[in-house]
């Protein structure tokens, strides 16, 4: 246990690394991810670390789904409702019927309820590899919010048929029409009761006298509380974590402080890192031995069938995504006139943004090793392949390509977002100015430390009112950038006299630690 705990920690070192590698080479981190899991197979001598199927989708999906949930508007998820529907369950149910029967067709001794499983696992596209490619791109927002809605749903779905899919292969029998029953019922009680656990958690988070750790602490078990349940009545675990998660997102800024916000976002920033990674790790530990338990099939014809999968999966995306964007608007009046016109351009991205993941692989990896009667499940290891190098292909073809693919398309961003920033500052201004106004008047005309901040804000009022107003030239560079390189500047130099102050000793360093501290956070404030 202590050497294979040693090497997961060495190889999760070995993935921050190539993590560090992609940022400073601008390329998604999941791509180095797939890479990682690959090139830790091929080490020689690598030792061979199995787990419990039951437990991957324990340990791995509730904190994974709960976390894009919790980055997810809900504002934004409801405007984008429909197209998230038609992606999130048509295409997951069109693209694991499609991919079912194509491997039906071209593997032998590939039954269609393994098709369907092979199918379900790897129909959803991961947001987090989405998401990571495009952030530094211009690309509408509506695209990255339809991307991110649809991954939260199309995972619940897509395990929804995963699990039906198994439930075929261990009795021999599928009834479409008690499937369709079940899928609902499992689907609307497992979104109750994630709202039903979540009331409580809310209720906790508003109600107690909780610290910062406590109320970090609360949301990483809460995921974890809202699968167990909903699993432990034979629902869907996942819409439950997924609907909770959205309703205490929803209601974040009502219970939490602003160090619990800073808190929990820092560490579920590093707990979502290291699960993709322990993830990776894990399919590339099981690799070498996957590929030897192919059994009938070589790894020449394995790969065949991946290619052939992954293209399938990539075309029927494609398919979708076009009559999804243009047939509705046909069809419905009501569409026509409250939504704007997709352009081809941005359906395209849309379509080529379907990248697999870490759901996909930890759902891969959830596959039984066994059937009921004792016996070897069939076909798991080519499954688990398949999986593999669908992932693989996905993300380095489809993510290498996609920031040259919007350039060479010339996708044109009319989102007014400085606009809105503007707006925004200009309103938050004048609250204060008129709360000083009301609250603080004869202080600010007699206290200098009151006037001066009475007249900061005015100075904000007047910046943010005559950038809206356009009264700059649009010939004329805007000096805010520069100004916040100031600002930056400044930090940095009271940092470096914060470093010299320490090695002094002449002050505690409690005392230093809560300056730097404060400093911490003014730089974050302006590298937002």
């Amino acid at each position: 246990m202590a050497d294979n705990l040693l090497l997961i920690i060495s190889l999760l070192f070995i993935v921050s690394m190539l993590s560090m590698l992609s940022d400073k080479l601008r390329i998604s981190y999941p791509i180095f991810l797939v890479i990682a899991g690959l090139l830790i197979s091929l080490i020689p001598g690598i030792p061979k670390i199995t787990m419990e199927p039951d437990l991957v989708f324990i340990i791995f999906l509730p904190p994974l789904l709960y976390s894009a949930a919790w980055n997810t508007s809900w504002k934004q998820f409801w405007q984008l409702r429909r197209p998230v529907a038609m992606l999130a369950i048509g295409l997951v149910i069109f693209t694991a019927g499609a991919v079912a029967f194509i491997a039906n067709e071209m593997i032998p001794d590939f039954s269609l309820a393994l098709g369907f499983l092979l199918g379900s696992i790897v129909s959803p596209p991961d947001a987090v590899a989405a998401t990571s490619v495009l952030q530094n791109l211009k690309v509408p927002k509506r695209v990255v919010a339809l991307l991110e809605g649809e991954s939260l749903v199309n995972d619940a779905s897509s395990l929804i048929v995963f699990r039906f899919a198994l439930t075929s292969i261990f009795t021999g029998q599928f009834i479409l029409w008690k499937a369709g029953i079940n899928f609902f019922m499992v689907a609307g009680m497992g979104v109750l009761i994630g709202l039903a656990i979540a009331h409580i958690v809310y209720a906790i988070h508003r109600f107690l006298p909780t610290t910062p750790s406590i109320d970090t602490a609360i949301t990483l078990i809460s995921p974890y509380l809202m699968y167990i349940v909903a699993e432990h009545f034979h629902y869907s675990g996942i819409l439950a974590v997924v609907s909770g998660g959205l309703f205490l997102s929803f209601r974040s800024t009502d219970i939490f402080s602003y160090s619990t916000r800073l808190q929990s976002h820092s560490v579920w920033d590093t707990l979502v890192f290291i699960l993709n990674g322990v993830v990776f790790i894990l399919i590339g530990l099981q690799l070498h031995t996957i590929i030897n338990g192919l059994g009938e099939y070589s790894l020449t014809s394995a790969v065949l069938y991946s290619i052939i999968v992954s293209i399938t999966v990539i075309i029927i995306r494609i398919l979708w995504v076009f009559p999804g964007a243009y047939l509705p608007r046909l069809l419905s009046k009501k569409i026509r006139e409250n939504e704007e016109r997709p352009g081809w351009k941005s359906v395209f991205i849309v379509g080529w943004s379907g990248m697999r993941g870490v759901v996909s692989l930890a759902s891969a990896l959830a596959v039984p090793l066994t059937l009921t009667t004792g016996e070897a499940f069939p076909q798991r290891n080519l499954v688990l392949f398949i999986t593999f190098v669908v992932i693989l292909f996905t993300l380095v073809i489809q993510g290498l390509s996609l920031p040259f693919l919007i350039k060479y398309l010339q996708i044109r961003v009319n989102e007014n977002e400085a606009e809105q920033e503007q707006a925004i500052r200009l309103r938050l201004a004048a609250a204060v100015l008129s709360f000083l106004e009301s609250e603080y008047k004869e202080e600010a005309e007699t206290i200098d430390a009151f006037n001066r901040l009475k007249a900061r804000y005015e100075r904000m009022v007047e910046i943010a009112g005559n950038k809206l107003m356009e009264k700059e030239s649009e010939s004329q560079p805007s000096f805010l950038p520069k100004y916040r390189q100031m600002l930056l500047d400044v930090v940095a130099v009271r940092r470096k006299e914060l470093a010299d102050i320490r090695r002094d000793h002449l002050y505690s360093d409690e005392l230093i630690r809560k300056k730097e501290f404060e400093l911490d956070l003014e730089e974050a404030r302006l590298r937002r």
